[in-house]
């Protein structure tokens, strides 16, 4: 209890002062004697257990490698799981920005698919996309370095007990660990599919295939390079005996290609196959821009996939060793703002006017464009590639919606497959991997995991057209999806609206 002078009345201070003066000494000896002693025992105490963890902490040290009380390897997990944390954000920072750059008539339908996009990516990765991707290749698969269908083994469960899963000797991260965090990656790569196709899709058929991709397409080309595929050895150089002198090949250090540009050649092709949203375009070609109703919202949205890509790239480094961790995160704020920097500078230049929503486009170019090489590049190399990626993603979205007629209500084909192509390469332009042979590898896989994403894409795509069907009725797309396909209202007080259940509960 701490004691203050309030409260305290003069009369009480004289009458405690008097009663020490006239206590005798032998009681004051004693009471002095007994503190003594309860110090003395209160020492004794503190210096047993101070004994007792200096002995625990001797003992932990003490451990095998392989324990899991490695220090290192608390730390490494640690930091994947937060990273991990972070990803996970992102899929409201692209809920919101969906949101943002869409008619308000579309706003439920728009966060419904995002909610659910995570959570059918994380069971049915769990279930099957995860064993497929690692580890998807070995020498002993039916087609070696190419696909082993044996991967697939069911839920992700395993013994606790198993330190070759939960301890340092996995991965330096637990079986677990490796899990949530890819899983993350996995969800990502199909919510660049739904903002290229928004306002107009039908809501069961994009599920369907978002269900698909997750489970099959992302898994197949992410297993060439994460999973130890062909791309992740391309140019070994192989003794007489076999053994590997020197390691080469595909690099894409947290996804530009295999998240961002694979889920941009997805969502081409779906765009492709869906056509464009009803008015978008008049009968001589020409374009008619449909703004966002909240660009609020927008700019939240890419604020919070802005402090997410901390997690994405920099949890790609895969332990939190001081240094890298650091570049990597440095590299990658570095790209954002000269690609939201550069964006907002043509806009400024090529319409007079500043672009908000070019601006926050050239944020996200910028970090998808660092994506493949944050560990590898300099920082001023960071900023090149993050400028050079502003300036494509501004001339992308105006190719794409005038010249293509390619209608991307958020520009995610400019965003995510243009910049993540040149992402990809400029790690055989810039940084420590830079040469002819490395932009050959990097060209290699580019082409390789789009090839497959795009004839996957397009057979899954026309098969759920042809039987389902992918697009909504022009009457649905007039009242707005969110009536056509959830009955309900975003914004009930602001918007007039004819909610059917409503009608017939007053019926």
């Amino acid at each position: 209890m701490r004691w203050t002078a309030r409260g305290v009345t003069p009369i009480a201070l004289i009458v405690l002062a008097l009663g020490l003066v006239w206590v005798p000494d032998t009681v004051l000896a004693q009471a002095a004697t007994q503190a003594v002693e309860t110090a003395a025992q209160t020492v004794d105490h503190a210096v047993a257990v101070a004994g007792d963890t200096v002995a625990s902490v001797t003992e932990a040290s003490q451990e095998p490698a392989g324990s899991p009380v490695d220090a290192a390897f608390m730390v490494n997990n640690l930091w994947i799981m937060i990273a991990g944390m972070l990803v996970f954000i992102m899929h409201l920072g692209f809920a919101t920005l969906e949101t943002g750059l869409t008619r308000s008539k579309n706003t439920i339908n728009i966060l419904f698919k995002n909610t659910m996009i995570v959570c059918i990516g994380i069971l049915i990765y769990a279930l099957i996309g995860f064993n497929l991707m690692y580890p998807g290749f070995d020498a002993e698969s039916l087609i070696p370095g190419f696909l082993d269908i044996g991967a697939i083994s069911g839920f992700i469960t395993a013994d606790m007990d198993d330190l070759s899963l939960f301890g340092p000797d996995y991965a330096g991260y637990t079986w677990y660990t490796d899990f949530f965090f890819q899983a993350m990656f996995a969800a990502t790569c199909c919510t660049i599919v739904s903002g290229a196709v928004a306002e107009r899709i039908k809501l069961s058929s994009f599920l369907l295939f978002a269900t698909l991709f997750v489970c099959i397409s992302y898994p197949i080309t992410g297993a060439w390079q994460w999973g130890g595929g062909f791309l992740s050895t391309l140019g070994n150089e192989v003794n007489a005996a076999g053994e590997v002198v020197s390691e080469a090949g595909f690099y894409d250090f947290a996804g530009s290609t295999i998240v961002h540009s694979v889920g941009g050649w997805a969502a081409l092709v779906m765009v492709i196959l869906l056509g464009p949203r009803l008015g978008k375009y008049n009968a001589d070609g020409s374009s008619n821009a449909i703004p966002g109703h909240n660009l609020t919202l927008a700019a939240i949205g890419v604020f919070l996939l802005w402090f997410g890509w901390f997690g994405f790239n920099g949890g790609s480094v895969l332990d939190a060793t001081p240094s890298t961790v650091s570049l990597v995160l440095v590299t990658t704020s570095m790209a954002a703002a000269a690609g939201g920097v550069a964006a907002g500078l043509v806009s400024w230049f090529a319409a007079s006017k500043p672009d908000l929503s070019m601006a926050l486009n050239g944020i996200l170019a910028g970090l998808v464009g660092i994506t493949a090489g944050a560990d590898q590049m300099a920082i001023w190399e960071s900023v090149v590639i993050g400028g050079i990626a502003g300036v494509l993603v501004y001339f992308a979205v105006i190719a794409f919606d005038r010249v293509l007629k390619i209608d991307d209500p958020v520009g995610a084909t400019s965003v995510h497959l243009v910049c993540g192509i040149w992402g990809t390469l400029a790690v055989g332009i810039f940084g420590n991997m830079a040469g002819i042979e490395q932009f050959g590898y990097q060209l290699a896989g580019v082409a390789a995991m789009g090839g497959f994403t795009v004839v996957f894409t397009l057979v899954v795509g026309f098969a759920i057209k042809v039987t389902m069907g992918l697009r909504v009725s022009d009457e649905e797309q007039i009242e707005g999806l969110d009536l056509g396909e959830h009955d309900m209202a975003a914004y009930p007080d602001f918007q007039q609206t004819t909610i059917k259940s409503y009608q017939l509960r007053e019926a």
